[in-house]
Order: C-alpha cells, then sequence, then structure tokens
C-alpha cells in the first residue's frame, strides 16, 4: 500500500489480506515482550487536527510495537493555532523526515490533499477526515466481527451474510460511512437506521438497506447492533427535540438488549455516551464487544503502518 485513505477503494482481497496480517499482529500481544523490530528506524507522526484519546493513542501503540520513532503533533499549542497552513505544517514534516503520518482533521479530504499534493513524499493514514471517513476504525470493527463469527480460523476469511444495523448520527459519521463500504466489500448486508435528520440527503448510491424504526431492524434479528456516538460538535442545528426522546426511540435500553440473541454482537466505536446511545447494561453486558474494539484497534493500525512502511514503497 501507498496510502490508507479510504475503505471504499479496497477491494476484498486487499480487505481480508490487512485483516490476515492484523491476526499476526495480534500474535504479538500475547507475548512477553510486545515488539517487532520490523520499522526500526522509521519515523510515524501522528498528526492530529481535532480532540482524540482511543485513535491516538492507539496509533501510537501500533507504532512504538513495531520499533518505529513516533512524533505526536497537535494542532493546540502548535504553530497551526497562529494561522499555520496544512502545507507548511507538511512541509516541515518532510523537512525531519516523517516516513509516515497519520492524520486526524475536521475538514473532509484532508488526508487525500496531503498524499496527492506532493507536499510530503510520506505513507499518509487516514485517522478521520470531517464528516467523510475512518478506514481502520471500519477495519478494525470487521476484525472484531470476524474474530467473534470464527475464531482461531478466521485467516482468509471475510464476512459474507452477516447482518449489521448500524444506528444513532450517520449524518456525521465518518465511521459509518467506512464501515458501510468495506462490509459491504466483505459480503456483509447492512442496515443504516436513524431519525429521517440524522441521514444524509442522498443515500441511493450506499449498499446499505435504510430504516427509522430500531424496534424493527431488532426484530429481523441482526448479527451486529453498532450504535454510534452522537457528535454534538458537529452539529449546528436542533436535529432532534431533545436527548431523552431520541435515546427513548433511538437508544439501545436494556428492554432492547433483551430482545436481541445472546450471541448478537453489541458495538460503538467510542467514546460512549451511556445513557443517551447506548445503556450501561448494554455496554457492560457480555454481548459488547467494546473493549475487544479498542484491543482489535492495536493490531489492525500496526499491520496498517506494517503495509505502509516494510519494504519499498513505490512512488505515488
Amino acid at each position: 500500500m501507498r496510502h490508507l485513505l479510504s475503505t471504499r477503494d479496497l477491494d476484498r482481497d486487499t480487505a481480508v489480506g490487512i485483516l490476515d496480517v492484523a491476526e499476526d499482529m495480534a500474535d504479538v500481544s500475547t507475548r512477553e515482550v510486545k515488539k517487532l523490530p520490523t520499522l526500526r528506524g522509521k519515523t510515524v507522526v501522528n498528526l492530529f487536527f481535532e480532540d482524540s484519546t482511543r485513535t491516538r493513542i492507539s496509533f501510537e501503540a501500533a507504532a512504538k510495537r513495531l520499533s518505529a520513532d513516533v512524533i505526536n503533533f497537535s494542532a493546540k499549542g502548535s504553530s497551526v493555532s497562529k494561522g499555520e497552513s496544512l502545507k507548511d505544517t507538511a512541509q516541515t514534516l518532510a523537512a525531519i523526515g516523517a516516513d509516515a503520518v497519520v492524520v486526524r482533521h475536521s475538514a473532509s479530504g484532508a488526508p487525500h490533499t496531503l498524499a496527492s499534493s506532493g507536499w510530503i513524499d510520506a505513507g499518509i493514514l487516514n485517522a478521520g477526515d470531517g464528516t467523510h471517513e475512518h478506514p481502520t476504525q471500519a477495519l478494525l470493527d470487521a476484525f472484531t466481527m470476524r474474530k467473534r463469527l470464527h475464531g482461531a480460523a478466521s485467516r482468509g476469511k471475510d464476512l459474507a451474510g452477516l447482518r449489521v444495523v448500524i444506528v444513532g448520527d450517520i449524518l456525521h459519521s465518518r465511521v459509518a460511512r467506512s464501515n458501510v463500504w468495506l462490509l459491504d466489500t466483505l459480503g456483509a448486508h447492512v442496515t443504516l437506521v436513524a431519525p429521517p435528520t440524522l441521514l444524509p440527503v442522498d443515500t441511493a448510491q450506499w449498499p446499505a438497506e435504510i430504516g427509522y424504526d430500531l424496534d424493527a431492524a431488532i426484530a429481523d434479528d441482526p448479527d451486529v447492533v453498532m450504535m454510534l456516538r452522537i457528535q454534538a460538535e458537529r452539529m449546528n442545528a436542533a436535529f432532534f427535540p431533545n436527548t431523552r426522546e431520541y435515546s427513548r426511540t433511538w437508544g439501545l435500553d436494556a428492554e432492547r438488549l433483551a430482545r436481541l440473541r445472546p450471541d448478537t454482537m453489541v458495538m460503538h466505536p467510542g467514546p460512549m455516551i451511556r445513557g443517551l446511545e447506548i445503556s450501561a447494561a448494554a455496554a457492560d453486558s457480555p454481548r459488547s464487544l467494546v473493549r475487544d474494539q479498542v484491543a482489535s484497534g492495536v493490531s489492525v493500525r500496526m499491520a496498517a503502518l506494517y503495509l505502509l512502511l516494510s519494504g519499498d514503497r513505490e512512488v505515488g
């Protein structure tokens, strides 16, 4: 791989290949010494223009387990807060010899701009751009589902026939977009459930069914229910009357949890707002794979960095 910018660009074999490499990386975490010398001498920069905990820590842990040198760059307190452009920041990173740049940005398309501009000759990993995509989150979600389905026999397998319901703020969610494309590529059937005001205007080209009734979606006996965070920081209007109504109509409460099969997977990309999108009972139930998703994130991001930086990369 030259860059990892979008799940829409991945075909089935490439996606399964990334997940298979992540399986190998997951084995490293079971060792007493959780490190590989694979990326020794390489420099990975975490370039975060938005606040993040899980994603930044996950990428940092992944790079360090592969023995790369890690530089964490936060827009707050940097020259960006003084007005420095993305181009100047990229050229600064190029000057210090960055081999890979993990980018999170509030503007959709910022990682694509870095990858195609010629400002920096480094592998670019999209860690979330605006309301566009978050490919490694979708990959770790798929990795978690596949692991729960197939266990130790996961390698080489996809998610054919899996029924996934994604619920919540689809309009502002880059996680939902990346998951829709990746899960379809892997053979899963995706249903999106949300208030009409929290769905994009045009989803005709999306490989997913659209619904507005969470109870009806649960009655269809899904294999996975993935709740999404209400992204208040991206909302500039009132998209639903109040949080109590949202929780009552589209939240995964204890009563809805009880109607799911015992083996139905409950997922959430985090951070969870307990009592709004998901109840404490659902978040902490045996069905919940939230902590598995966090653990899978390190393995998947190790795989992504390994595929970008091991060996010679072609000039893009």
